[in-house]
């Protein structure tokens, strides 16, 4: 009798552990996943490959203090790992290596993909709205410091969902204290 309840709890365990959970998948990931299956009923073994690179590396990004939770972290994923396929591309030629070279393009490419489909936010969107955070705290006669700004900044009600890089609006709020 305890045997089978034990059986039946850690049958339950392990569904909770690999079952994949949708609401807390970025979209762009979901799309790389369904991007993934037409891959394999298509028989498309660059694209195959470069896509569960993707996906190996969100994966085991997961089991570390930072996983990947936002389309933003996947862009960051991305943008590293067309920027390694890059310098590859390039050791490659230097070696004379060009079917290397050819495969590492071909990743770039599907990669690149990707990349353009996420629309970032403008810079003059994220200034004007550190702009008006500034002038809100400048307004309240409480000192401006740069970790108080960050924070409103980043909160829902101003930039918290939109897609921005987190280090250019960081490096923006230090251009705009300085400023002012």
């Amino acid at each position: 009798m305890l045997t089978r309840q034990i059986a039946r709890t850690s049958r339950i365990c392990c569904r909770r552990c690999y079952a994949t959970d949708t609401s807390t998948t970025p979209p762009m990931l979901l799309k790389i996943k369904n991007d993934m299956k037409t891959a394999m009923r298509n028989r498309d073994s660059d694209r195959l490959s470069v896509l569960k690179g993707i996906i190996a590396q969100t994966l085991n990004a997961s089991k570390t203090s930072s996983p990947i939770t936002t389309d933003m972290q996947v862009l960051a994923l991305l943008k590293k790992n067309t920027s390694a396929s890059r310098a590859a591309s390039e050791q490659a030629k230097g070696a004379g290596r060009q079917d290397l070279a050819d495969k590492e393009e071909c990743q770039l490419k599907v990669m690149e993909e990707y990349i353009n489909d996420v629309e970032v936010m403008g810079e003059d969107d994220i200034r004007s709205a550190i702009q008006g955070v500034v002038d809100a705290i400048k307004s309240s006669a409480i000192q401006v410091r740069e970790g108080d700004v960050l924070k409103k900044v980043f909160s829902p009600e101003v930039l918290g969902g939109k897609p921005v890089e987190k280090k250019a609006v960081a490096k923006m709020v230090k251009q705009i204290l300085a400023e002012s």
